[in-house]
């Protein structure tokens, strides 16, 4: 009866298991980098969002630097808050370089 129990594992058996050992471990590995990918996909699309807000801020602003420089907006604020006005032809005088 010890000869059963002592008998060698047969080689096809060891080759058979390597072989599962290595398919198991492909199969994480695909898996990991699924979920790895993933992740880094929804990263990817947080940033866009970010940038396409900042984008937008971006243009609001442009339009409201554009609003508070316009030229008539300048000249009615020196005006009113100034009492500056524009100079008659006969108040101008000219200097000789």
């Amino acid at each position: 009866m010890s000869a059963v129990f002592a008998s060698p594992i047969p080689r096809g058996s060891l080759l058979m298991l390597v072989l599962f050992l290595i398919v198991l471990g492909s199969a994480l590995a695909v898996s990991y980098s699924a979920h790895w990918n993933r992740q880094l996909l929804n990263g990817l699309y947080a940033e866009l969002s970010v940038r396409d807000k900042a984008q937008a801020e971006w243009g609001r602003l442009i339009l409201e630097q554009s609003t508070w420089t316009a030229h008539n907006r300048i000249e009615a604020l020196a005006r009113e808050q100034l009492s500056m006005r524009i100079p008659d032809a006969a108040e101008v005088r000219m200097v000789a370089p």
